[in-house]
């Protein structure tokens, strides 16, 4: 029998913040702790909770928030200096060769196009939110290494998401090569639709903010004749939300639109004030709440009795290690780093988090990968960001 929704809710938050908590102490993320509470609460172990339409209509919204979270820590001018001079050699080099390898896992395992390309996206991508939390609890932040970390992850997120939006245009084609061919050139055509809309929006921007605070002033000016409650929380969702729609209406994913709109607000724009609100009511929403159903709710989805092919699965997870680690490596080579800093730069980057769970997620959501498919990338998503900490702390020794 199914227990009603808000008990349900109730037992998930309550154990989701338990072992989040338990896992913050022991210096790993909280999300990690998360999932496990959903594994133990769901079928795999206890089976108390299920994961019905409106626990996943709670983790759209967490997804929606996490997604505009890691969007208000880019600013668009790092993407630019992340295309610059000797940064894309190694951001291609860490996106394209663990992509390639996850692929050529799936085709080699006899897995549909769509699934091996799903697996290469999320072999490839780098969670930002993660290398950001790591880098702080090493004191790494600033250095040089940790800020060439950040500004390729930047550019594998935005890369990915990109691809996401083209990829579920894809997926409602019969895959014949005349289909996937006429779909994805729309697809793209779609992409640099949005691309041209960010553009100008960037620009138009770029171009207020040399007036002085003009957007500053007009905001406080605003939200000081306004009498409702949050009116700078409730200002910056409409902004969100229409390029969400915009999106959505040119059948990209909401969360592609909502990304690349938290990523065109800086302090420079609205002030530094406005922005530490903006980042501290979103961030109290998301990681109070919804965020923790969200993982918890991957954790209900988990089931460790769909994986039956363990040469796939150890493929996988030993696939994402070694690609990305020297798809970074390399990168740092051909760009002319030292050996210690191209390996450190290399498992900085191996971290995948929360990303990596969004983007399986949609996919699992699209019927694009299987139970099996999504539960191997959970343990992937699961076993390098645990590791990845201890290995950076011994590879920033070996640079010092």
């Amino acid at each position: 029998m199914e227990l009603p929704l808000f008990t349900n809710l109730l037992i998930l938050l309550v154990t989701a913040r338990i072992f989040g908590e338990i896992f913050e102490r022991c210096k790993q993320p909280a999300m990690i702790g998360e999932i496990f509470a959903g594994i133990i609460l769901g079928p795999s172990l206890l089976n108390i909770i299920h994961r019905t339409e409106e626990i996943k209509v709670i983790s759209e919204l967490g997804i929606f928030l996490l997604v505009i979270i890691a969007g208000l820590e880019i600013n668009i001018d790092d993407i630019i200096k992340s295309l610059k001079g000797k940064n894309i050699i190694i951001s291609i080099m860490a996106f394209f060769l663990p992509n390639f390898s996850g692929f050529l896992v799936g085709y080699f395992f006899g897995l549909q196009a769509m699934t091996s390309v799903f697996i290469g996206l999320c072999v490839a991508i780098t969670a930002l939110p993660v290398s950001i939390r790591i880098l702080m609890d090493l004191g790494k932040i600033n250095s040089k290494v940790g800020q060439k970390i950040i500004s390729i992850a930047i550019f594998d997120d935005v890369l990915a998401l990109s691809v996401l939006g083209v990829l579920l245009n894809i997926k409602d084609t019969d895959m014949s090569m005349l289909a996937v061919t006429k779909a994805g050139g729309i697809s793209l055509l779609k992409l640099f639709v949005f691309i041209g809309l960010l553009t100008f929006t960037y620009l138009m921007i770029k171009k207020l903010t040399h007036k002085s605070n003009y957007i500053e002033d007009l905001l406080d000016r605003l939200i000081s004749v306004l009498k409702g409650k949050e009116p700078l929380f409730a200002i910056f969702f409409v902004f969100v939300l229409l390029f969400a729609t915009f999106t959505e209406t040119l059948g990209l994913h909401f969360i592609v639109g909502a990304f690349f709109a938290s990523m065109l607000i800086s302090d420079s724009l609205i002030g530094k004030s406005n922005l530490k609100s903006i980042e501290k009511t979103t961030s109290n929403m998301a990681m109070g709440f919804l965020a923790p159903i969200f993982f918890a709710g991957i954790g209900l989805e988990f089931e460790i009795t769909s994986i039956h092919n363990i040469g796939l699965l150890v493929s996988v997870i030993l696939v994402s290690y070694v690609s990305k680690i020297f798809g970074g490596y390399f990168g740092g080579i051909l760009a002319g780093y030292g050996k210690n800093f191209s390996l450190t730069l290399g498992i900085g980057l191996n971290a995948r988090g929360i990303m990596e769970l969004v983007i399986a997620n949609i996919a699992y959501k699209a019927g694009l990968i299987s139970s099996e498919i999504f539960s191997i990338l959970v343990l992937m998503g699961v076993f390098t960001t645990i590791t990845t900490p201890v290995m950076l702390k011994q590879a920033f020794k070996k640079i010092e």
